[in-house]
C-alpha cells in the first residue's frame, strides 16, 4: 500500500529537483526524505529517482507514479473540502500569499469583504513576489496564492493547480520630467532603445514582462539599476538616472514628483493576475469565500 505522505515528498522532490531544497520546503531533513523515497521504492517495486551531479531527476517509473500523485492528492484535497463542508466549517484561519500590490488591489478589500459575510474565517497575509508564492502553495506553506503569469510559470491547466483569473493591468512607461519625451502622449518603447533602464531582478514576473515588452519593441533594455520596490524604481527615475515601466496599480498614491506617467504607444504591455489553489481545494467550505471574495474585489477595483 503506497502511503500519501511519501507521494507528498516525491512530488516535492520534482519540484525542486534536489533532495535538500524539497526537505526545506517540508520542513524535514534531507535523510528523512532519503528514507521516505526508499521506502516508497520498495513499497511500488521500482526505482523512483535518480541523483546525479545536477541534482535529482524522476526516471520514466517515477514520473508514471507523479502523474498518479497528482490525481491523488487533488482527490484528497476535494475529501478534506467536503469533510469540512460536512462538518460545517465555516470558521478557521486561510493564508493568503500575494505580491505588494496585490495585497493592496484585491486581498485587502477581500479582508474587509469577508469580515462581514464570513466572520468566522480569519485571513493571514504574507508577502511573496508573484514567482515564489505558487511554490510557497504547493509546498503547503499558504492555501491561496495571488500571483502573475511569467514565462516558467505553471500553466493553467497544471494538473496541480485550480486557477482563478482575477484581473490584467497595463504597464505604464514613466520617465523624468526632463526627458525628450516627457511631453509626449504615449512614449513609443522603441524610442527608448538607448536610454538606461530601471527595473525589477531577473526571476521577477514583472521582469519579464518589461524585458518582453522591449524584445518586442525590437531592443534589449540596458538595465543599470535594480530594484523589486517600485517607489525606489519611481524616486530612481525622478533623479535622472533612466527610465522604467511600472505596473499601473503601483503607481496610485505614490509621489510623482520628477517623472511623468505616460502610457505606453500601441500594445502595452500587461500583467495577468490570478488566485491559485491546489487542485482539489478550490470548494473546500474556509477557501471557496475567499477566492469568491477576491474575484469580487478584482471586479470593482
Amino acid at each position: 500500500m503506497i502511503e500519501a505522505r511519501r507521494l507528498h515528498i516525491l512530488r516535492a522532490v520534482a519540484d525542486h529537483r534536489t533532495v535538500t531544497a524539497a526537505a526545506a520546503a517540508l520542513y524535514l531533513t534531507p535523510s528523512a526524505v532519503s528514507q521516505q523515497l526508499a521506502a516508497l521504492e520498495q513499497e511500488t517495486g521500482h526505482r523512483l529517482v535518480e541523483r546525479g551531479a545536477r541534482g535529482v531527476r524522476l526516471t520514466p517509473a517515477g514520473e508514471i507514479l507523479l502523474g498518479h500523485t497528482n490525481v491523488v492528492l487533488a482527490q484528497l484535497e476535494r475529501a478534506a473540502a467536503e469533510l469540512a463542508a460536512y462538518g460545517a466549517g465555516a470558521a478557521g484561519t486561510v493564508t493568503v500569499a500575494s505580491f505588494a500590490t496585490g495585497i493592496a488591489q484585491v486581498v485587502v478589500p477581500a479582508v474587509v469583504r469577508l469580515a462581514a459575510t464570513a466572520p468566522g474565517i480569519r485571513i493571514r497575509v504574507q508577502d511573496a513576489e508573484g514567482d515564489a508564492s505558487l511554490p510557497m502553495l504547493l509546498d503547503r506553506q499558504v492555501d491561496v496564492a495571488v500571483a502573475v503569469e511569467y514565462r516558467g510559470a505553471p500553466p493553467a491547466d497544471d494538473p496541480r493547480l485550480s486557477h482563478v483569473p482575477l484581473y490584467a493591468e497595463p504597464f505604464d512607461a514613466v520617465v523624468p520630467v526632463t526627458h525628450r519625451l516627457a511631453d509626449t502622449a504615449e512614449v513609443p518603447l522603441a524610442e527608448l532603445a538607448k536610454d538606461p533602464w530601471i527595473g525589477p531582478y531577473p526571476g521577477n514576473p514583472c521582469h519579464d514582462v518589461v524585458v518582453l515588452a522591449c524584445e518586442n519593441a525590437g531592443f534589449q533594455p540596458l538595465l543599470e539599476h535594480s530594484s523589486d520596490d517600485f517607489r525606489a524604481v519611481v524616486a530612481l527615475a525622478s533623479a535622472d538616472v533612466g527610465v522604467a515601466l511600472v505596473p499601473r496599480s503601483a503607481l496610485r498614491g505614490m509621489d510623482l514628483t520628477g517623472v511623468v506617467v505616460r502610457p505606453v504607444d500601441g500594445v502595452a504591455p500587461t500583467r495577468r493576475v490570478f488566485a491559485a489553489v491546489r487542485r482539489g481545494a478550490e470548494e473546500h467550505p474556509l477557501i471557496r469565500p475567499v477566492l469568491d471574495a477576491l474575484g469580487e474585489a478584482a471586479g470593482e477595483a
